[in-house]
C-alpha cells in the first residue's frame, strides 16, 4: 500500500514550485520554504489538538513559507490523501500562532484550504 501522505507531499511540492516558492536557493535568491520546522506549543494548547497531535510540547510544521524578508508567513499543514485537510485545522492554528503567522494552508494534495 503506498504512503498516501508521501503522495500528498509530492503533489504539494509540485504546486509550491509551480507557484514560484523555492525549496533551495536559486541564483542568489534564498529558499523561502522550510520543511519540518520545529515549533514550541504551549501546554495549554495541547488538549485542543486531541488525537491530531503527538502528545508533546514540540511539533513539526510540514511546510513553513517565508516572506521576502525571510520571516514566517504561511503554515502549510499536509495530510494524507485519504483524509480531509480540515482535520489539521487546529494543529495548524497552534503552529501559526507559535510562529506569528497570519495565514494557514491545509492540504491533502488534492483539496486545499486557505485560511486567514
Amino acid at each position: 500500500m503506498p504512503n498516501k501522505e508521501a503522495a500528498a507531499r509530492i503533489k504539494i511540492n509540485k504546486l509550491l514550485e509551480a507557484a514560484s516558492w523555492r525549496f533551495f536557493p536559486d541564483g542568489g535568491v534564498p529558499a523561502n520554504i522550510c520543511l519540518e520546522s520545529a515549533t514550541k506549543i504551549k501546554w495549554c494548547d495541547l488538549d485542543a489538538l486531541g488525537e491530531n497531535f503527538e502528545k508533546t510540547k514540540n511539533g513539526f510544521i510540514d511546510f513553513l513559507l517565508l516572506d521576502a524578508k525571510g520571516f514566517p508567513f504561511i503554515v502549510l499543514e499536509a495530510k494524507s490523501e485519504d483524509k480531509s485537510p480540515l482535520v489539521g485545522k487546529e494543529q495548524a492554528r497552534k503552529y501559526a500562532r507559535a510562529q506569528n503567522c497570519r495565514f494557514v494552508i491545509l492540504s491533502n494534495g488534492n483539496l486545499h484550504y486557505f485560511w486567514d
